[in-house]
């Protein structure tokens, strides 16, 4: 199985930006078990890799393995959401 390579852009340590990291941890804990890589980066820390990347709102996650990228923007609250844009089918606990 191929893994996924995630990147989730936030913007400092606001409570909006640990909701998104929380809930992203919890949904690839969950679902991508140990098939996968997550990167997070602070576009106040590093503005360079944002604007390389074309970030334009955070929070936003970009999966760029497996095919095709996509780009899911917002707190990653909706479970749901963030697994149909990672192509995943939920796992029933």
């Amino acid at each position: 199985m191929e893994k996924y390579i995630l990147k989730l852009y936030v913007s400092g340590k606001t409570t909006q930006s640990e909701e998104a990291i929380n809930n992203l941890k919890d949904i690839c804990k969950h679902n991508l078990h140990n098939i996968y890589d997550l990167h997070v980066v602070d576009v106040i820390e590093t503005p360079e890799i944002a604007k390389k990347d074309k970030i334009l709102a955070t929070p936003t996650l970009i999966k760029s393995l497996p095919s095709p990228i996509r780009r899911i923007i917002g707190d990653l609250s909706d479970k749901e959401a963030v697994l149909l844009g990672l192509n995943l089918v939920p796992v029933v606990d």
